[in-house]
């Protein structure tokens, strides 16, 4: 007689696995955490990262419109999928082989082929999208252009979180949502407080901001979740290139 099937591990028809995420912040933790290692094994994200900053820094010169800033972050999010899905398939083919197989080299120069007719696409886009913005610019001169409140907010909460991402690349401390220096909580709860008191002018509005900032902070470092100084830090982070940001272009 058979043996009967061994349901050990399994729950609701589903196998336990030590990588299954117990909730969404676990699920999210994972997700970026993939985010992160793609980041530090592949230099061509890293390119891609970096030419995302230069097209936001390009889109507040040139006071490029909402509709337009979305063409480009629909274009910039195209090409790093792609990059990811490339990643993971590089790394799942050499887990499965680490023989040069011709059908494991055909299965990589395709998923980089995906790449390179995304990255082709949103140059396309991005021409498209800048083209107009240049020529205005060098006919009124770059120094008359001044982007929207909004889209400057927006942009300086976008790069913030991108600053914080990239120093805890680099510092290799804590979890992408949990933890780690600097505090990526306080940085946007700082760059939220310095945006609202640069728009509003209103200083009770900014102090009752600054209030829901400092209760952000408290309760970081009182779970213990960062340290006053990467509280600090990232509170520091947020508010500076927020500020630098509306300094310039405002």
């Amino acid at each position: 007689m058979a043996a009967p099937p061994d349901h050990h591990g399994v729950k609701d028809g589903v196998r336990d696995s030590p990588y299954r995420p117990r909730d969404w912040l676990e699920s999210a933790n994972f997700a970026v955490e993939g985010v992160i290692a793609a980041l530090r094994s592949e230099r061509h994200l890293r390119f891609h990262l970096g030419t995302a900053v230069v097209v936001i820094l390009a889109s507040l010169f040139l006071h490029i419109s909402l509709q337009d800033f979305l063409i480009l972050a629909v274009a910039m999010m195209l090409v790093f999928y792609a990059e990811l899905m490339n990643t993971a398939l590089e790394v799942v083919v050499d887990l499965v082989t680490a023989e040069r197989h011709p059908l494991a080299k055909m299965a990589k120069d395709i998923s980089a082929g995906a790449v390179l007719v995304t990255a082709i696409l949103a140059t396309i886009m991005g021409y498209i999208t800048f083209a107009p913005y240049l020529r205005r610019s060098f006919e009124l001169g770059v120094g008359q252009i001044r982007a929207g409140d909004e889209h400057l907010t927006i942009a300086a909460l976008l790069l913030a979180m991108a600053a914080v991402l990239y120093l805890k690349v680099r510092t290799g401390r804590g979890r992408p949502l949990r933890g780690g220096l600097p505090s990526g909580h306080a940085a946007v709860a700082a760059s939220v407080w310095a945006a609202v008191t640069v728009m509003s002018g209103s200083p009770l509005l900014s102090g009752l901001v600054a209030i829901l900032g400092v209760l952000v902070a408290i309760s970081r470092v009182t779970l213990r979740i960062h340290t006053r100084v990467e509280v600090l830090l990232g509170a520091l982070l947020g508010a500076l290139i927020t500020l630098l940001l509306f300094q310039l272009l405002r």
